[in-house]
């Protein structure tokens, strides 16, 4: 792999499949200039801002990160990568990260309007009370493994997630599990059941106001399995549905083939979302717990 100025890439310490990628000092002083141009009202209400500013990052790697990032989240072999400082400094709030978050975004490809928060990105606070209708906010269960994007009919190609925030936190590491990797992937991809089409839902709080219909599980154009899952909101037609759900959820869950990872605040995890399922393990108990993540997802540049 070449070597870039001003940007250290490793192989994750638990998984081959995702890398990692820090920005160094040099890179994170010269951004804050071009970030600091804009504010984030300017960035939801004037999308070319968004060009502009992940311009100004691609521009200090002489366009070398953006062919970087684009060949991990595009490969099989890969499909996920860490982004974030080297450092973390008083410099970096949590404005910085949403604008890198996005300028980030913005070199892979086009953000989705997200309708739960009314912008190309949405921010959640996770922490000891919540009444919300959603497994996002709920801090003491497991997130069960699931991709993104399920029940809406924008193209969900790609996701990033950006821990901006964190206090008094003990557990909520983040589950990760590529298809290729999954014990169950060859019987239940095959299953008719699978590529049959499900109505999938949303709860109240999603600002979705249609269903969509799609099966589990598709092929890539080398037919190759891809997912599109979330346990929340399928609503099964049938015995034969919502029994082939059932045993899906649990072959997933007792994967040993997980991820399991602490993500550091500053950082955004980029996965592709058709091979690769995202969960969170529950936090310990903490009337004091916080934390804020940042949301993008999209689909790819059509060259």
């Amino acid at each position: 792999m070449e070597k870039i100025s001003g940007i250290d890439v490793q192989e994750h310490e638990k998984s081959k499949r995702i890398l990692n990628i820090r920005l160094k000092d040099e890179i994170i002083e010269k951004l804050i200039f071009p970030f600091n141009k804009f504010d984030l009202t300017a960035l939801e209400l004037k999308p070319f801002t968004r060009f502009t500013i992940a311009k100004s990052l691609d521009d200090l790697t002489e366009n070398k990160l953006s062919e970087l990032m684009n060949s991990i989240i595009r490969d099989r072999s890969t499909g996920c990568f860490i982004i974030g400082p080297s450092n973390i400094s008083s410099k970096i709030n949590d404005k910085f990260l949403v604008k890198l978050s996005t300028a980030v975004a913005y070199l892979i490809g086009i953000p989705n309007h997200d309708s739960m928060a009314g912008k190309y990105y949405a921010r959640f606070h996770v922490k000891h009370e919540d009444a919300s209708d959603s497994y996002l906010r709920k801090a003491y269960r497991n997130m069960d493994l699931h991709t993104d994007g399920t029940y809406v009919k924008e193209v969900t190609d790609w996701l990033v997630m950006t821990k901006l925030e964190e206090k008094n936190v003990e557990g909520g590491e983040t589950a990760m599990l590529h298809l290729d990797d999954w014990e169950h992937c060859h019987d239940l991809s095959n299953d008719p059941v699978g590529k049959q089409n499900f109505i999938w839902g949303s709860p109240k709080s999603k600002n979705v106001d249609y269903k969509v219909e799609h099966p589990v599980f598709s092929s890539d154009e080398k037919g190759r399995p891809q997912i599109s899952y979330i346990d929340q909101f399928p609503e099964p037609k049938n015995m034969d549905q919502g029994n082939f759900l059932q045993r899906l959820s649990d072959a997933l869950e007792e994967s040993k083939n997980k991820v399991i990872t602490k993500l550091p605040v500053g950082c955004s995890i980029i996965a592709n979302n058709y091979f690769w399922l995202h969960g969170r393990k529950p936090f310990k108990e903490n009337k004091e717990l916080s934390r804020e993540l940042l949301r993008i997802r999209g689909s790819f540049f059509v060259n």
